[in-house]
């Protein structure tokens, strides 16, 4: 796998958590089950910028859905449990588990998830950073 090049330029204070992001998505492994999207919703006058992630989860109930956040991580995993009560003749829908880590940027708040026709929609937001400008005193010591 490609390494991704050291944040260590004199002008780049600051940046080790960001090498550290880096680090982890490129370890990162994923069987692409469920499939997922990601999309940029429309921005009005009285929201942010919003950004909607839609898993394909057919077959789970909200139940057997967890949605979770862990330094910085949104996690999404989905548990299945196998009916052994039934008597297949032919089985090519499996009863399995998964699990969703997305990486999400300081400020990222997640709005909420919703549950409709087998698909699961996590709505985030990213408030606009306030621009702050201070004079620092520079303190003559002669």
């Amino acid at each position: 796998m490609t390494r991704y090049p050291s944040l260590s330029h004199p002008f780049l204070l600051g940046f080790d958590e960001i090498e550290r992001a880096l680090d982890r998505v490129a370890k990162t492994t994923s069987d692409g089950y469920p499939p997922y999207n990601i999309e940029r919703m429309n921005r009005t006058e009285n929201e942010p910028d919003r950004l909607r992630i839609t898993l394909a989860v057919a077959g789970f109930t909200r139940d057997q859905l967890d949605i979770t956040i862990e330094e910085n991580q949104l996690i999404i995993r989905g548990r299945q449990v196998e009916d052994k009560s039934r008597a297949y003749i032919h089985r090519g829908i499996a009863a399995r588990q998964f699990q969703r880590v997305f990486l999400l940027a300081d400020g990222m708040e997640v709005l909420g998830a919703d549950l409709s026709n087998g698909l699961l929609s996590v709505d985030l937001a990213r408030p606009e950073p306030e621009r702050i400008i201070r004079k620092i005193d520079i303190i003559a010591r002669d």
